[in-house]
């Protein structure tokens, strides 16, 4: 029989290459942390591995229209003292992006009035970078939970533990963790009874000292909070952090070092990073936004303390990371006391990613560099399972 009379077995065809797992690095926001979240974002988009990671970014406009934007992470920096802005990514004025709300689906939606919607494909993992209400205190963790899309970072709860301030502090103490003291003047309480809020804290203040730290409750970045040296500046402190949230914090100064611990999620569990130290800024009253991310304000990585005092921060912020059911990554700041002793002040379940941010450059001094965290934390993400856990 001739090799031409021979049956022909079919073309093998090559199998296509597995698809990478596609990110959605969400930012921006309603809050007045938007820029901030911009900037994060960039630097994210910047540093993710491009050939194990598909990237869809999206922008949170600051009304609220989710936005199919530029992957241009070159324009998502501060420029001349000035944080960038969702609309000016954005590839239309109009269109918006809709993640799925059925968890057996995760096709994501784009469309434009006048136009027929748009699949953009699937999304395997969230990547949310937004800061404050809106984003990082648990409102987007719940959508994404029941949309059943995993994402990174802490959920539900431990996102609205670690936005408000208050109900933080409440978590800490009763896990042991030393707060320094404050007090709480809810809405109600200053809108219908201010003098009685005014006299219980000058009590506080009387019990405390001068200068006391007015805050939003529930807010980040140093944004809305006012250094107060005396009864005078009071009410004008307390108006402005109502600018930006209508429940306020006020805290005693403390003194002392401010010392920062970042701790990231590995497989065995929760690590915490070298610490660092923030230097009180030479140009400002206090570490704020402006000192923070306009003067970029250098902080000592690593902080420059003790063996034995080193092990301690590390442990507490282990320790606050647990205590708050966290997930995947916290920034947890303290204070080092004249007496020795460390006073956590708070944790941010989403920290500043900004190249000039605290905790990339912990994780860098520890060996972890920054594209080697945000896969880490991509990954812890894609091996948790949605839902109770």
């Amino acid at each position: 029989m001739s090799s031409e009379n021979l049956p022909q077995s079919p073309e093998q065809s090559p199998e296509p290459p597995p698809r990478k797992p596609r990110v959605a690095v969400v930012f921006g926001g309603r809050s007045s942390e938007h820029g901030i979240s911009v900037v994060t974002a960039g630097a994210v988009l910047a540093a993710i591995d491009r050939t194990k990671y598909d990237v869809l970014p999206i922008g949170i406009t600051r009304d609220g229209r989710w936005a199919l934007t530029a992957d241009e992470p070159e324009r998502m920096a501060i420029t001349e003292r000035r944080t960038p802005d969702v609309e000016e990514l954005a590839e239309s004025a109009e269109g918006g992006v809709l993640l799925p709300v059925d968890p057996a689906s995760r096709e994501v939606v784009y469309s434009e009035p006048g136009s027929v919607p748009k699949a953009l494909g699937e999304v395997d993992v969230v990547f949310p970078v937004l800061h404050g209400p809106y984003g990082e205190d648990g409102t987007l963790q719940g959508l994404l939970e029941l949309s059943g899309v995993p994402y990174v970072g802490a959920g539900v709860l431990a996102s609205a533990v670690g936005q408000d301030k208050e109900y933080m502090k409440a978590v800490f103490t009763s896990y042991g963790l030393k707060v320094g003291p404050y007090a709480v003047v809810r809405p109600r309480e200053w809108e219908q009874h201010p003098s009685a809020a005014r006299k219980r804290i000058v009590d506080f203040a009387g019990e405390h000292g001068w200068p006391l730290f007015v805050k939003p409750a529930r807010a980040g970045s140093s944004i809305g909070i006012t250094k107060v040296d005396d009864l005078s500046g009071l009410d004008e402190a307390i108006e402005e952090a109502r600018r930006h949230d209508p429940k306020i914090l006020v805290e005693a100064a403390l003194r002392g070092r401010e010392i920062e611990c970042g701790v990231l999620e590995f497989e065995d569990g929760p690590r915490a990073s070298v610490p660092a130290e923030i230097p009180p800024p030479s140009e400002h009253a206090y570490y704020d936004f402006e000192a923070k991310y306009i003067d970029s304000t250098p902080g000592i990585v690593p902080a420059p303390l003790t063996d034995e005092e080193t092990a301690e921060v590390r442990r507490l912020a282990v320790a606050a990371f647990d205590a708050a059911s966290c997930e995947g990554l916290v920034r947890a700041d303290f204070f080092l006391t004249e007496d020795g002793e460390f006073v956590i002040n708070e944790i941010n379940t989403m920290p500043g990613f900004t190249p000039i941010s605290m905790y990339p450059q912990m994780w860098q001094a520890t060996g972890v560099s920054y594209p080697e965290l945000v896969d880490r934390l991509v990954g812890a993400a894609l091996r948790r399972p949605t839902g109770l856990r």
